[in-house]
C-alpha cells in the first residue's frame, strides 16, 4: 500500500468519523432541546395559572434579583416569615452562592420566568454528558436510550414541577464530574465537584460520598482528600458561614430523635446502632422512595461503587424526622438522579466483565476453534444485553411518567385553572413598587414588580394584602383561618378593594 493510498484512507476514515459525530451532536442536541422545552412548559404553565408557590419561587427570585442589582441576596419573604427582618440574606437560609450565576439573565428578563427557563436548561444540559459517558461504557444505542430515560425520569419531573430550587445545578455538575473523570480529565471533574459545594450547605456530603467511591475503586489518596474536603465543607457551611450571615444552624436540624446536634446524633447512633440501621426503612414512604431511586436502573446501580456518591445525601433524607424529605413528590431526588443512572451503566459494565472473566476461564480449557466460536457468540450476547438493559431502563422511565408530573403535559386540563382569572384580577389590583403580603399561590405572580411577603395569620403591617379565603393555603391550617385573619385586618383598619372567587385584596388606609 502506497503512502498516498494510506493517507487517503486515513482522511476518508476521519471524514466519516466527523460525519458520524456531527450526526450524534444533532440528535443529542435535539433531545436536550426538546427536554428543556418540556421542562420549561411545565413550570411556566404552573406559574401562569397561579400554581407556583411563594415558598420557594419568590425566595429564589428575590435573591437572584438582588444579585443582579449588585446587592446582597436579601430574601425579605423568608426573613419576615422567620421574624428576622427584611434584610435577611439567602446565604443565611441555605448556603447557595451559585444562584449568583443566574443574575445576568435577570438583565434580560427580570422575573421568575427566567428562573424556570434556566432550571429547565440546566436539567436538560446534563444529557450530553450522560450520553458521552454511556456511549464510552456501553455503546451508541444504549447511550441514546439511557439519555432518554434520564430525560423522562421521575426525579427530574418532580423537580421541574415544583417551583425552582438549587437542585437544578446538581445533575449537570455531577454529570460533568463523572464523565470527565472517566475520560481522564481530572481538572474539569474536580472543578465540577468544587462547584457542588456552592450549591447547598449539605453538598459536602455528596463530595464525601465521591471520596468513598474513589477509595473503594483503589484511588485512596484522592478519595481521602475528597472525604476531608466534603466533611470540612459541611462543617464550615453549617457551623460558621450560616451564622455569620445571620442564620441559625438549627433551622434545618431534622434529627432531634437522634440528638440535639451533630455530636449528640452521632452518640445516639452509637448507643443504638440497630435502630439507626433500621431507620431508613421505618416508614412505607421511605421504602417506596428508595425503591423508586434504584428501579430506573433495574437495581444495577447497586453493583457500582458510584452509588456511594449518592448514599450520604440519601441517608440525610431517610434519617430525618421531616416526612417531606422522604417523599418522592418534591425536588430532593433530583440531587442524586445522574449519579444513579451512571452507576447503573457502570453496574451493567461490571456485571458483563464478570461474565466475560467466567467465559475466559471456560475457554482456557477448550480447544482454539471452540474458544473462538464461544468468544464470538458471547460478544454478541453481551451486546444484546447492553441494548436490552438500556431499552428496559427507558421502558421503566416511560411506565413511571403517568405517576409523576410530566404526565400533566399531555392532559388539556393542565393548561387551565378555574380560578386563574380571578387570581390575575386580584394581582392586578396591587400597584407596582409596594410591599404586599400575598397568599402562597399569588406571590410568584407579583414578585417581579412588588416586594412580596407571605400572607400569614400574623400580620407584618404591609400596605397591601392578597388572601384566598376559598381554600387552604400554606401556612394556614384552613381556609376559615384566612377568613378570620381577613376579618381581623378589616377591624384593624384595612379596606377591602376586591373580592372574587375567594380572592380578597385589602389596602391599609
Amino acid at each position: 500500500m502506497t503512502g498516498e493510498t494510506l493517507a487517503a484512507q486515513t482522511g476518508a476514515s476521519a471524514a466519516l468519523w466527523r460525519t458520524r459525530l456531527s450526526g450524534h451532536r444533532v440528535r443529542v442536541g435535539a433531545l436536550t432541546l426538546v427536554s428543556a422545552v418540556a421542562y420549561a412548559v411545565l413550570g411556566l404553565v404552573k406559574l401562569a395559572t397561579f400554581r407556583a408557590t411563594t415558598f420557594d419561587m419568590v425566595i429564589v427570585d428575590q435573591a437572584v434579583r438582588n444579585y443582579a442589582a449588585f446587592r446582597p441576596p436579601y430574601i425579605p419573604v423568608r426573613g419576615e416569615f422567620s421574624d428576622r427582618g427584611m434584610n435577611y440574606v439567602q446565604l443565611a437560609d441555605h448556603f447557595s452562592p451559585i444562584y449568583a450565576l443566574l443574575s445576568p439573565f435577570y438583565w434580560i428578563h427580570d422575573g421568575p420566568e427566567t428562573l424556570i427557563v434556566a432550571q429547565a436548561v440546566l436539567f436538560a444540559a446534563a444529557i450530553p454528558f450522560l450520553w458521552r459517558y454511556t456511549r464510552r461504557v456501553l455503546g451508541v444505542a444504549p447511550a441514546y436510550l439511557v439519555s432518554l430515560a434520564y430525560a423522562l425520569s421521575w426525579p427530574v419531573a418532580q423537580a421541574v414541577a415544583f417551583d425552582v430550587h438549587e437542585a437544578m445545578f446538581v445533575p449537570l455538575l455531577t454529570a460533568i464530574m463523572i464523565e470527565r473523570y472517566h475520560a481522564g480529565r481530572t481538572m474539569p471533574a474536580f472543578l465540577a465537584m468544587l462547584g457542588l459545594l456552592l450549591v447547598k450547605e449539605d453538598m459536602g456530603l455528596m463530595v464525601a460520598g465521591v471520596g468513598l467511591c474513589l477509595i473503594v475503586m483503589g484511588e485512596r489518596g484522592r478519595g481521602v482528600l475528597c472525604v476531608m474536603l466534603g466533611a470540612g465543607g459541611v462543617l464550615l457551611a453549617r457551623g460558621l458561614v450560616t451564622s455569620v450571615f445571620g442564620g441559625d444552624a438549627k433551622d434545618y436540624w431534622a434529627y432531634g430523635h437522634l440528638g440535639d446536634d451533630l455530636p449528640g446524633a452521632i452518640l445516639g447512633i452509637i448507643r443504638d446502632p440497630l435502630a439507626a440501621l433500621l431507620l431508613p426503612f421505618s416508614e412505607e414512604a421511605k421504602v417506596d422512595t428508595l425503591l423508586l431511586l434504584a428501579w430506573p436502573t433495574l437495581m444495577l446501580c447497586l453493583l457500582s461503587p458510584l452509588s456511594l456518591a449518592a448514599v450520604p445525601h440519601v441517608l440525610e433524607r431517610m434519617l430525618s424526622d421531616r416526612s417531606q424529605w422522604w417523599q418522592a413528590d418534591f425536588q430532593y431526588s433530583a440531587f442524586t438522579v445522574i449519579i444513579l443512572f451512571c452507576a447503573g451503566v457502570d453496574g451493567l459494565a461490571r456485571l458483563l466483565r464478570r461474565l466475560k472473566r467466567s467465559d475466559a476461564e471456560r475457554r482456557s480449557s477448550a480447544g482454539e476453534s471452540e474458544a473462538n466460536e464461544c468468544r464470538s457468540g458471547r460478544d454478541h450476547e453481551h451486546a444484546s444485553l447492553r441494548l436490552a438493559w438500556s431499552a428496559a431502563a427507558c421502558a421503566v422511565a416511560l411506565t413511571l411518567v403517568p405517576r409523576f408530573s410530566l404526565d400533566q403535559l399531555y392532559h388539556p386540563a393542565f393548561y387551565t385553572e378555574p380560578k386563574a382569572a380571578a387570581a390575575a384580577e386580584a394581582a392586578s389590583k396591587v400597584p407596582s413598587g409596594v410591599t404586599v403580603e400575598a397568599v402562597n399561590s399569588v406571590g410568584p405572580n407579583l414578585t417581579s414588580r412588588t416586594t412580596v411577603l407571605l400572607w400569614t395569620a400574623k400580620s407584618h403591617g404591609a400596605p397591601w394584602v392578597v388572601a384566598d379565603t376559598a381554600r387552604w393555603e400554606f401556612p394556614f391550617g384552613s381556609a376559615d383561618e384566612q377568613l378570620a385573619a381577613v376579618g381581623q385586618l378589616q377591624a384593624d383598619g384595612y379596606t377591602k378593594v376586591f373580592e372574587r372567587d375567594g380572592y380578597v385584596v385589602l389596602r391599609r388606609d
